[in-house]
């Protein structure tokens, strides 16, 4: 989704709601066409506000689970669809995380992943705006599968996608927003590789468009999902506001671990001295 008002043409509150509002025809339509999963963009309501360092986007935290889940949890109810509302969570004055909460079919607030990973290169500024994550690698039992999340610069390291593996995860939904020229030749590499090397599925998001006043680049889009043989098998375009929609054939995961046993031979044991250097 690209951002539809920016800086200079709104309030942070009307550029918030635009946001949202944009939104709800997609989510909508994800509804109708019986999606049983949908998983929403890196913080979905605003702009990626983190090219800059301007402190009044604080403002633009709230609680998780708070009025933008509360929202998002009506049209999961609605349509009996999970739901990932990836946004800015403040839980306390100066504790503030780049957070994805997971809603279940029934509308009810399973709990949330806060992004572990934080860059600050690139014009990506981050540790301006967020706290590390403090809640490990949770995996959520929905109606539907058992999902975990990553979280955009997450994806760079494959130790968290390694742990979702181990803690159960079938999907691992990673909501992003990258720029061309940064990270797009990583973008087809390192996500099927998460996904070959633990047997699960991913979901894999990207923003699409410019964002003024920052300008930092093209947010090239390319979501995708990919196979536990790390093959993508869905893709959207790198311009175009879009749903995605693809079937999940949960069984190849038994398939795919019946073959190559990773969690058998995986040795975490030895990583012990390597961990300690």
């Amino acid at each position: 989704m690209s951002l539809p008002i920016s800086e200079g043409e709104g309030t942070m509150a009307e550029i918030m709601e635009a946001m949202v509002q944009k939104h709800i025809p997609l989510i909508e339509e994800a509804g109708r066409q019986g999606v049983q999963i949908l998983c929403l963009q890196e913080i979905f309501n605003t702009p990626y506000f983190c090219p800059g360092q301007d402190k009044a986007w604080y403002a633009s935290a709230e609680s998780v689970p708070g009025p933008t889940t509360d929202r998002m949890a009506e049209y999961a109810k609605k349509y009996n669809m999970v739901m990932i509302v990836p946004i800015y969570e403040r839980e306390a004055a100066g504790f503030l995380y780049n957070t994805a909460a997971v809603i279940d079919a029934d509308g009810t607030y399973l709990g949330k992943y806060r992004k572990n990973h934080i860059p600050h290169t690139s014009g990506f500024w981050e540790k301006f705006f967020f706290k590390p994550g403090n809640l490990g690698y949770p995996v959520f039992q929905t109606k539907y599968a058992k999902v975990g999340v990553y979280i955009c610069y997450d994806r760079h390291f494959p130790d968290g996608a390694r742990v979702l593996g181990l803690n159960g995860a079938e999907i691992v939904y990673n909501p992003s927003a990258t720029v061309a020229g940064l990270s797009q030749y990583l973008w087809k590499l390192e996500q099927p590789a998460h996904a070959a090397a633990n047997g699960y599925f991913m979901g894999c998001i990207n923003r699409v468009g410019t964002e003024k006043p920052w300008n930092l680049g093209k947010f090239y889009g390319t979501s995708y999902f990919v196979d536990p043989r790390g093959q993508i098998f869905a893709q959207a375009s790198e311009e175009n506001d879009e749903l995605l929609v693809a079937e999940f054939d949960l069984d190849l995961i038994d398939e795919v671990r019946a073959t190559w046993q990773f969690f058998r031979d995986r040795r975490p044991e030895t990583y012990e001295k390597l961990v300690e250097l």
